[in-house]
């Protein structure tokens, strides 16, 4: 499996040369977890480095193939032989979280990817880079989740809007875009947010709520529902309006 997305020697010669340029923006922006907190400035050295270690010898174009547990099973050994070469004190759960949050940054989205497999999450309101919160069955509430600084943030940003061939900068300060599962994103940065940039991702529910379980919330009543029957097999217009995540698309 190595072979398969371990650079060729001539890559991972000219690596190093390139570092100023790519290597460094992005090593820089590892995400802080809680195990981070624990160990302080020198676990964020030790997971910056590492980052660095993996980008020089990978080819990042065939990993964008693999699945995660093909990523973690390639970089796991490497991650090992890497902390213990420095003696890095990790416990088997901390070597795992560093593990999973380093192929996180490499492909995804760094240390929100958690919160977007979560299916019980609705909203992931990140408020400049220090803060994270969520909303969970209605409840809004603040997570420990934070990313390293302004830059790691924008970073993450610049990976979402790439993807469907957008940019957001001072001169294009906020995008409407959409994720790969769907999921609905909106982004301000500077200038317009003036204390940093703010995304809001709205998730969809993988199993769309019946109109058995809306009634069951009292969401809707068999009048509405009748009516809306009669609507839809009369092929009328039918406007849903209503506030933030009042339950339009949900009900769509």
């Amino acid at each position: 499996m190595l072979g398969r997305f371990i650079k060729g020697p001539s890559e991972q010669q000219a690596a190093p040369k390139a570092e100023s340029l790519a290597v460094m923006p992005v090593a820089s922006a590892l995400s802080p977890t809680a195990d981070t907190e624990a160990h302080g400035d020198d676990f964020l050295t030790i997971k910056v480095e590492l980052h660095r270690h993996l980008i020089d010898r990978f080819n990042l174009t065939a990993l964008e193939s693999a699945s995660k547990d093909e990523i973690l099973n390639e970089i796991r050994p490497i991650v090992r032989e890497f902390v213990r070469a420095r003696a890095v004190p990790l416990n088997a759960r901390e070597l795992d979280q560093l593990t999973s949050d380093t192929a996180d940054e490499m492909l995804g989205l760094g240390p929100i990817e958690p919160l977007l497999k979560d299916d019980s999450i609705t909203d992931i309101l990140i408020n400049t880079h220090k803060r994270v919160f969520i909303e969970r069955r209605g409840i809004v509430e603040e997570t420990p989740i934070r990313f390293r600084d302004e830059a790691h943030l924008l970073r993450v940003i610049n990976k979402i809007v790439s993807a469907i061939g957008r940019r957001v900068d001072e001169s294009s300060p906020m995008v409407d875009a959409r994720l790969e599962d769907g999921s609905r994103v909106n982004i301000a940065v500077r200038p317009i947010s003036v204390d940093g940039p703010l995304v809001s991702i709205r998730k969809f529910s993988k199993n769309p709520y019946s109109l058995e379980r809306l009634m069951a919330f009292n969401s809707i009543r068999p009048p509405m529902i009748e009516l809306l029957r009669i609507a839809v097999q009369a092929r009328k217009s039918i406007l849903v309006s209503g506030g933030t995540g009042s339950g339009k698309t949900t009900l769509l």
